[in-house]
């Protein structure tokens, strides 16, 4: 026996309120779906457009609404009645039980979107997006999304065959957000926000807030509720109790899709940390993990802000990685690029049918290096979905630090254009005080909330104050914009322009290698060689050197030990640890086979690999090498114009003036007696010499300690004759109980750094053990 059929009920929509309604522009579809008292009863209505039937199923039995040509099903109840039902919607060829999602309250508080207005919640990701939830004892998943030129948002995906006549969302008032609690639906769910536009268009839009994505080229978002149970707790303690400007920073930059291809985030973390503890590095720097449509970009338009790359795992899977890096005491760094976002028609562009998270002047949306479209930094809410984006990396994925992108394109409104082409601020001035304001707004917060976390700018202008505090006002008056450390650009470009040259012409070019030190202290800075520096026909870092292929590694060598003697602290791209000859390519990745041992030149990559595992030890047991790396009494010149001799020689010390001598003699020549003062008498030891055999050098140097004698020189009272080997840079400390030589030593000795020498732990869950094999390279994780 068929259920009764509820009678029609009085209050039925107008026709006008219906057509809204089935096209997806309706603001307010809870006033109209549901149960709602009217007079006479209780009305209830449902859409469900290709249904045949719509049940209710009641505590006082089951009943049949009446059905409409528009797929609108409505009824009406008797007063009093309690609206706690469910539904069964009965199609052609199968029935669904559901309960309806329009008898729900909304799932987004007053406060939060109190927050939202204001461009204040912290925690955006908390209240926008999609969240798996339980609402009066009845689980599904609550969406919301900000969208304030719409007409109308609807709900698409999987569930409902990309249609969604019956998932309109209601508006939650004049901040622009939309939202709708949707029973049933759980984790994995695939969707997307459908916006009617008000010049008449449907866009289908990926979640701007979505935690996990489909892998492209599919753009759609994935309902995701995160399940991992760290086991970093020690690390994140000890990482607030340490400066990074007084610790040691060495930086291991690499491109997480193409280090070892094929690998996932867990098989990355079974295979990575093992790789860097071997070389020593302090830290991995990780190009944009955020999800992107185009491989080809590495990460650098972003589309999906709030999501890891669903290429190599999901979101859970990230974390795995991170905290495999920590429980082996390696910090970990991703890159972040607040200064632009791609055209691409499913992400951000244009979101809700008007310029949204872009400015409305196409001079200042358009970016034209990049084919892109920059942030509206002006606007609270855009400004907002930044900062907090910020915070979500190191709140909810533990990240050590963010660099940020392309600064420089953010702080000019003239970058990269013409006259004509831009629009000056409000006081006549280039100068983009928005993008300013958010910047200093995104470092203070990041700061405050997450102790012992640093962000880092590619700035490549001289911007006054990048990493000056922003309640510190400079030489104008403003404050700084409050980053931790920047890119030294300036270094990095004068460097290798001195490197790349001949080294009978680099007399003439000696200042190249001194001028840094003009400005070494204006900023908290890190020496660069990254991917930047080794793409787009730049050549790899071994191929910028003159000379044969034995000149080239001495080359290389003596830079990368010039460079780890430098004040600042150390970056260095996947690849140029072992001197590969080939710039980098983001499908192949690095040349690992030149590490094989059938591969001729074999020993000479292992060499240069050697030699970088060794500076980062010694950089990290010696002080005198980082800690007053943003003090200028940590750096003397021994003598700063032996441009003649192509010869560099500079003294580098700790807060209790123990000191390191760095010489750098960049001719191809061996200089013999070569006299260089030193502030103590005793032994020298060489410690670090990159003409050594192990490197793949020749070995002309000297490996027994030197006696200093009391001979004053370069300001010095004492002095030492050294022997130079041709293209190269030796390293010497005195030998002594304030300072002793420490030999190498294995994965497994004592470790002492508060930050870097945190020992694997054996009891963290079923994180897999880094492998500790000694060969050059790791060897490939099979899946399964």
């Amino acid at each position: 026996m068929d259920p009764p059929v509820l009678q029609l009920s009085p209050a039925r929509p107008s026709a006008e309120e219906t057509g809204r309604l089935l096209a997806g522009r309706h603001h307010d579809p809870h006033s109209v779906l549901g149960a709602h008292p009217v007079r006479g009863g209780v009305v209830v209505r449902v859409l469900r457009p290709g249904a045949e039937r719509v049940l209710l199923e009641t505590e006082v039995g089951t009943l049949a609404l009446a059905a409409g040509a528009d797929g609108l099903f409505t009824g009406l109840l008797p007063s009093g009645w309690e609206p706690r039902y469910r539904l069964t919607v009965g199609y052609r060829d199968h029935d669904r039980v559901e309960h309806d999602g329009y008898r729900f309250a909304p799932t987004v508080g007053e406060l939060d979107l109190h927050l939202i207005r204001e461009g204040r919640h912290e925690q955006l990701w908390q209240a926008l997006g999609s969240h798996p939830r339980t609402v009066d004892g009845v689980a599904g998943t609550a969406f919301a999304v900000w969208a304030p030129n719409a007409e109308g948002v609807r709900l698409v995906g999987d569930f409902n065959y990309w249609d969604g006549t019956g998932f309109p969302m209601r508006s939650l008032g004049a901040g622009g957000v939309w939202e709708l609690f949707v029973p049933g639906l759980g984790e994995g769910t695939r969707y997307k926000y459908e916006i009617a536009t008000r010049d008449g268009r449907l866009l289908q839009k990926a979640d701007p807030l979505a935690r996990r994505t489909e892998a492209p080229p599919a753009t759609a978002s994935v309902v995701h509720a995160s399940h991992y149970t760290w086991g970093d707790a020690r690390w994140l303690a000890r990482r607030g109790e340490v400066s990074y400007l007084n610790a040691a920073m060495s930086v291991y930059e690499l491109h997480p899709g193409s280090w070892r291809p094929g690998l996932s985030y867990r098989q990355l973390a079974v295979e990575l940390p093992a790789y860097l503890r071997e070389l020593n590095f302090t830290h991995v720097e990780f190009l944009p993990v955020m999800e992107h449509p185009f491989g080809g970009s590495w990460g650098y338009q972003v589309s999906g802000f709030y999501a890891p790359t669903a290429r190599l795992g999901t979101p859970d899977d990230f974390k795995f990685l991170i905290d495999a890096l920590h429980q082996a005491g390696i910090g970990v760094i991703v890159d972040w690029v607040p200064a632009h976002f791609p055209k691409d028609d499913f992400a951000l562009a244009r979101f809700d049918g008007a310029p949204l998270y872009e400015p409305a002047d196409p001079r200042r949306a358009e970016h034209p290096d990049w084919g892109t479209l920059e942030f509206d930094y002006g606007r609270t809410e855009v400004r907002n979905f930044l900062v907090a984006n910020a915070v979500y990396w190191c709140e909810e994925f533990h990240i050590d630090g963010l660099r940020v992108d392309a600064v420089a394109s953010m702080l000019y409104l003239d970058y990269s254009r013409q006259d004509g082409q831009w629009t000056p601020n409000q006081y006549g001035g280039r100068e983009n005080l928005d993008a300013v304001a958010f910047l200093q707004e995104m470092n203070a917060t990041v700061y405050r909330r997450c102790p012992g976390v640093v962000t880092i700018a590619e700035e490549s202008t001289a911007w006054d104050g990048v990493t000056r505090p922003t309640d510190s006002p400079g030489r104008d008056g403003a404050g700084g914009l409050g980053f931790g450390l920047k890119w030294n650009m300036g270094w990095m470009h004068d460097s290798l322009r001195y490197f790349s040259r001949e080294p009978v012409h680099r007399q003439y070019h000696h200042h190249e290698l001194t001028f840094s030190m003009v400005y070494a202290y204006s900023e908290h800075y890190v020496l660069p060689i990254s991917h930047d520096e080794v793409v787009h026909g730049k050549g790899a870092l071994v191929a910028k050197m003159p000379g044969d292929w034995w000149q080239q590694r001495a080359n290389h060598r003596a830079y990368l030990g010039f460079m780890w003697s430098h004040p600042g602290k150390q970056l260095l791209f996947m690849g140029q640890e072992f001197a590969q000859g080939a710039e980098w390519d983001h499908e192949q990745g690095p040349q690992w086979w030149l590490l094989d041992d059938d591969w001729p030149a074999a020993a000479d990559h292992r060499g240069v690999q050697r030699l970088v595992g060794e500076l980062n030890r010694i950089y990290q047991d010696y002080p005198p090498l980082w800690q007053l790396d943003s003090d200028p009494a940590g750096f003397r010149w021994l003598d700063a114009d032996a441009a003649r001799d192509n010869v560099y020689s500079y003294l580098r010390r700790d807060t209790a003036g123990r000191a390191l001598a760095s010489v750098s003699n960049l001719c191809p020549e061996v200089r013999t007696g070569y006299r260089i003062g030193l502030p103590a008498g005793g032994w020298w030891h060489p410690v670090l010499d990159t003409d050594e055999p192990r490197f793949g050098g020749a070995g002309a140097g000297r490996r027994e300690p030197y006696l200093a004698e009391e001979v004053p020189w370069q300001g010095q009272p004492f002095s030492v004759g050294l022997t130079l080997p041709a293209l190269s840079t030796l390293w010497l400390c005195p030998q002594g109980p304030e300072l002793p030589v420490i030999p190498a030593r294995g994965l497994d000795a004592a470790e002492t750094d508060p930050l870097r020498r945190e020992p694997l732990d054996a009891e963290a869950g079923d994180l897999a053990r880094p492998s500790t094999r000694r060969d050059h390279v790791p060897a490939a994780v099979e899946t399964g």
